[in-house]
């Protein structure tokens, strides 16, 4: 055994497990691909200010979750927490939005980090998959991206997930719910911490999983009340949207998600199988982000999904993706010759496309045919001093238990005609 282990918090991705995380990012990635979206991929670390600025100084993100540090340069650096500063600020920083096809949409996938306390669903490295459009404010838009991120649940099989769905308000309407939430607020049994949060960004208090809080809670104004005419209807065309499109959701008026940056429309995607980490994605509009990091207006939208906590919904409702096996053809030589003859044929399989390995090591027949067996592998390439005298090799169905001489020479368009 090693002498060290994955730091706490983390695991290790290993096969066969990481073929269904790849399987999963790959689905949540198909719906993009189709609609218009771009690949970025931007550093693992940026400027704390980057994100104090964007996700918020009185987020627990900010206080209390993220991995900063100062480099040798004294540079004030931090691992991500999230994937939407990062790539605004990489979208402003290339001048996307200058090249007069607005909404910039961009997607991608990646690590984060987030210093938390470890439980199942939660880890304080996790992957995501994220989509973000940006430049436009259409409710369309808004819409789309659930639309993107439902249509890739299904069709990973999904089904128990709920989408919630609320308005969050703009600038003209949020300042006087949040003065109305300030004195609610003001006359509860609060912390010192909390009630500190509610003078910076009392929406915060809303999202406090604390039950000692959320029993406090109860008779809170809520923010659809107070919303002006224009988001109004703005949120009653998302919503008309999702529903002539047969998309489920459920209005759930105390939803604020955990960042500062959102506003108008936000939404979260939960699975009740997850116990108390329910949610497996979320995002919404954040209208005025760009702004707070030092770029142009530009209202945006976006979301992100949570590959580990997608797999964990899949293993709570059962769902057995169907994986292509990662071998197709298991070579095993028997004598150097054999060795140098199907190394060959493995190459030009493999180039070919057809997914095809090798025995590797000085194993005799009954060891190759165990790694064959363990490898998927749905045909066995076998050739012997003997095959190769005679110019073929030997081609044995792995479920049939047939066994086939192939000439040398038509290897590839023998496998190819049985794989189909």
């Amino acid at each position: 055994m090693s002498t060290f282990q994955a730091p706490k918090g983390t695991y290790d991705l290993l096969p066969p497990d990481s073929a269904r995380f790849l399987a999963v990012r790959e689905a949540i990635a198909a719906p993009l691909k189709r609609s218009g979206y771009g690949y970025i991929e931007t550093p693992g670390f940026e400027n704390v200010e980057l994100f104090a600025r964007g996700v918020g100084e009185s987020t627990d993100i900010v206080t209390k979750e993220m991995y900063a540090f100062t480099t040798k340069g004294n540079d004030k650096l931090a691992l991500r927490p999230e994937g939407t500063a990062s790539v605004l600020r990489a979208a402003l920083e290339a001048n996307l939005h200058k090249a007069g096809n607005l909404p910039v949409k961009l997607w991608y996938s990646g690590s984060y980090y987030r210093y938390e306390r470890p439980q199942k669903g939660r880890y304080r490295h996790f992957s995501q998959v994220g989509a973000e459009a940006i430049g436009a404010e259409d409710p369309a838009l808004d819409a789309e991206l659930i639309i993107l991120a439902n249509d890739a649940y299904r069709s990973l099989g999904l089904r128990n997930f709920r989408i919630l769905l609320n308005s969050l308000g703009d600038k003209e309407c949020r300042p006087v719910y949040r003065d109305a939430l300030q004195d609610f607020l003001r006359g509860l049994d609060l912390d010192e911490d909390t009630l500190r949060r509610a003078e910076i960004n009392p929406l915060r208090v809303l999202d406090d999983k604390r039950d000692a809080v959320q029993k406090q809670l109860t008779g809170a104004p809520l923010l659809r009340d107070y919303l002006c005419d224009s988001c109004k209807a703005y949120h009653e065309e998302v919503r008309e949207l999702l529903t002539a499109e047969g998309v489920a959701y459920e209005d759930d008026a105390r939803l604020v998600r955990g960042l500062d940056y959102y506003t108008r429309t936000t939404f979260e995607f939960v699975h009740d199988g997850l116990g108390s980490q329910s949610a497996v994605g979320g995002g919404g509009r954040y209208d005025g982000l760009s702004e707070m990091i030092g770029g142009p207006s530009l209202p945006s939208v976006g979301w992100a999904l949570g590959v580990d906590r997608t797999v964990l919904a899949l293993e709570a409702e059962g769902v057995t993706l169907e994986l292509p096996s990662t071998t197709s053809v298991f070579a095993v030589p028997l004598g150097e010759e054999a060795r140098r003859v199907l190394f060959t044929k493995v190459t030009e399989l493999r180039r070919a496309g057809i997914a095809t390995d090798f025995s590797f090591g000085a194993k005799g027949l009954k060891g190759a045919m165990k790694s064959a067996n363990r490898s998927g592998a749905r045909f066995t390439l076998v050739a012997g001093e003997r095959d190769l005298a005679e110019g073929v090799a030997q081609l044995k169905d792995m479920e049939s238990g047939e066994q086939t001489p192939v000439p040398l020479d038509s290897i590839l368009e023998a496998v190819r005609s049985r794989l189909g």
